[in-house]
């Protein structure tokens, strides 16, 4: 192909992708299927590979991340990043129209009020309709440049297709993970014996920060945009007209018509009794959202009378935060608990005296860990603050200091509560452990119910109850205990007639089906979740070169680190777990691959990692693809030190051999793939 042709392809499937993104995550249309649009971005990885020298930092490529930051720049703010003042309560509010009013002169002025979502604030510079810079708050004057990370937030529009908009202007808002997608990492987290993140703010904002770009995606952070300010009146392709903005609601539909992601859950409000009743309307309603707020925003609607008002050194006159009181309730602190989880993680829970809360009496209250006890001082007897705020499970923020109980800080146990073995905490984690794994309860019961969960294994009709009447009743120790069940022994458990114990154990049958790289998931590897059981399958192809798999081995399959590594090693040099591997094997379960997945037509390659970059002779690209996996080597998008070989063929972007050859990586030439692959 040639360089124009590229160029032509490539820009044409840019604004092809651009315009699937913007159909799917501004206007909620799905105009394509996954697949297709799967299949046209890795056309497009592919294309871009070979041709460098096209390269776009705003192709929706940019999407997927890859790109490492480990210093992130500071940048200055072209307009300061003022903060709110805020007020909790509606005296304030009443106050603050007043001084609105006065300053004025007149009562004829409208509020816009919007949504005060919990996130991060970032700003975003765009030249010509492009995303050049996003940064963060910061001091409000200057902020840290994290734009590699934004370009992977897909409600973040990389390049303006409506036309009408300034040649260079600035838009705000809110970075923010979702609930749903908080939950799912937080499980996945726990999965693998990790502690989870505290909550969705802080966990965007530790985002926002990663150094690995490509993290940053698989988190499918959103964003909200409520400001916009212009900084030239002409726009690229014909006269703009900005000056027909002259208000919020006017600049908010604008932005939405740009692409930007924009909350609909605003309302003009004609004075300040309607704002009120908007607060008191979304106090309940905002529950039912797919991301977390605390408060409403209230902003004077019209830009000239906001600029007749001004601002402070710190904050604008025209608008106030309203921030709804967070759900707290004060009660006496009985005792701490300690429950141990499958990996052996001991966490403590507070014991309160009965307290209404949010429309429930709470009884428990999370600890997270003996950090968190220790700063808050807590001892037996305290009166403590429990909130509930967007977290489901109640916590202690904070310890009343007066009338306070004699006696010292609680100190955390040093034996499990559950089995007496030995407690420990490793340097640079936040839990202590359990050691006697192998005879304490809690664990073997929660690595039964890791392995029958709905992303392993499948066993739905074992719960934990059933789980904790097996182990009691002496039937299971271990998961592979669950394929010698009888149907005498499963019908001999209370509640469990014919009908029950006929579906459980189909069930068990059934998860024999289940595709290896669920079961090497079910295993309950410390640190190995679903995604790494998935490139750990897909990189050795069975359970035996994986257990055979040294420490070098393991750390050159893309994305796993010496942690997870050495965590792999230490499962499959204990007897036990290699016992258990064994019994399941002779029991049916599926420890390689699919044959039909893998249809291996060698060994040549096994343990390679390729990237394929330029034109073939003899080969289609996607047929030099097929052959690396057709001899056992596995392809990756991007050069790094775990690659093997860059197979190179004409046409290749020199920017991808000068890389390779700093990485000191081996360059294939099309006749040399061709003779590897024919040794015997």
């Amino acid at each position: 192909m040639s360089k124009q042709k590229a160029q032509e392809e490539i820009q044409q499937l840019r604004e092809q992708l651009h315009y699937y993104n913007e159909q799917y995550y501004q206007k909620h249309k799905s105009v394509v299927s996954d697949l297709e649009f799967d299949q046209l971005l890795e056309k497009l990885q592919q294309l871009e590979q070979e041709h460098p020298e096209l390269a776009d930092a705003n192709s929706p490529t940019a999407r997927v991340g890859g790109t490492v930051t480990k210093d992130f720049e500071t940048v200055t703010h072209r307009l300061p990043m003022l903060s709110l003042g805020n007020t909790y309560s509606t005296e304030d509010l009443m106050d603050f129209d007043s001084r609105v009013k006065k300053a004025l002169g007149h009562d004829e002025y409208e509020y816009l009020c919007e949504l005060k979502y919990d996130g991060v604030a970032i700003s975003l510079r765009y030249e010509n309709g492009t995303l050049v810079q996003a940064a963060t708050r910061g001091d409000g004057v200057q902020g840290d440049d994290v734009t590699a990370n934004i370009r992977t937030v897909k409600t973040v529009p990389l390049k303006i297709k409506e036309k009408g908009y300034p040649s260079s202007f600035e838009v705000r808002g809110e970075v923010m993970m979702p609930l749903k997608e908080f939950r799912r990492i937080n499980e996945e987290l726990t999965d693998i014996g990790k502690e989870p993140l505290a909550n969705p703010r802080n966990a965007t904002s530790g985002t926002v920060k990663m150094q690995d770009s490509s993290v940053v995606a698989s988190r499918n952070l959103d964003c909200y945009i409520y400001f916009l300010h212009e900084e030239e009146q002409s726009a690229p392709a014909e006269p703009v007209g900005m000056e027909s903005v002259k208000s919020q609601s006017e600049a908010l539909v604008k932005l939405r018509e740009w692409g930007f992601h924009v909350s609909e859950n605003y309302r003009r409000c004609r004075d300040i009794r309607e704002v009120n009743e908007y607060i008191a309307e979304w106090d309940e309603k905002r529950r039912d959202l797919p991301v977390e707020t605390d408060g409403m925003v209230i902003k004077v609607n019209d830009y000239s009378q906001r600029r007749q008002l001004g601002s402070t050194a710190k904050s604008p006159r025209w608008a106030i935060a309203y921030k709804y009181k967070t759900e707290s309730a004060q009660t006496k602190l009985k005792s701490i608990s300690y429950q141990v989880g499958r990996t052996g993680a001991v966490t403590p829970v507070a014991n309160l005296e009965p307290v209404q809360l949010a429309g429930t009496v709470v009884k428990r209250a999370s600890l997270y860990n003996d950090d968190e006890i220790q700063r808050l001082g807590l001892r037996i007897g305290d009166t403590v603050s429990v909130e509930k705020g967007g977290e489901i499970i109640p916590k202690i923020t904070g310890v009343s200091q007066e009338n306070r109980p004699e006696g010292e800080t609680i100190r955390f146990i040093g034996h499990c509560p559950e089995c007496g073995g030995e407690l420990v905490r490793k340097e640079g984690e936040a839990n202590y452990y359990c050691q006697n794994e192998k005879a304490c309860p809690p664990q073997i019961k929660g690595k039964i119910e890791h392995f029958v969960q709905r992303r392993a294994m499948n066993i739905l009709s074992l719960g934990s109850r059933t789980v904790n009447a097996l182990f009691k009743a002496g039937m299971v120790n271990t998961y592979a205990d669950l394929y010698e069940l009888t149907y005498e022994q499963v019908h001999s458990l209370e509640g469990f007639k014919e009908q029950s114990t006929r579906k459980l154990l189909q069930a068990i049958e059934d998860s024999k089906k289940m595709p290896f790289e669920l079961v090497l998931f079910a295993l309950g590897i410390r640190y190995v979740g679903k995604t790494v059981a998935e490139k750990l399958a897909r990189h050795f192809g069975s359970i035996e070169k994986l257990e055979q798999a040294d420490f070098e081995a393991l750390v050159e399959v893309p994305e796993i680190g010496e942690q997870i590594a050495n965590s792999v090693m230490d499962f499959f040099k204990d007897d036990e777990s290699k016992t258990i591997v064994e019994r399941l094997k002779a029991y049916g379960l599926s420890m390689r691959i699919n044959e039909e997945e893998q249809s291996q037509k060698g060994e040549q390659l096994v343990g390679k990692v390729f990237v394929v970059s330029g034109v073939f002779q003899n080969y289609s690209r996607e047929e030099i693809k097929q052959a690396v996996k057709d001899y056992g080597g596995k392809l990756v998008s991007a050069l790094s030190s775990k690659v093997d070989y860059l197979l190179a063929g004409d046409k290749m972007g020199p920017a991808k051999k000068t890389k390779a050859e700093k990485l000191g990586l081996r360059i294939l030439s099309e006749k040399e793939f061709a003779d590897l692959i024919s040794e015997e």
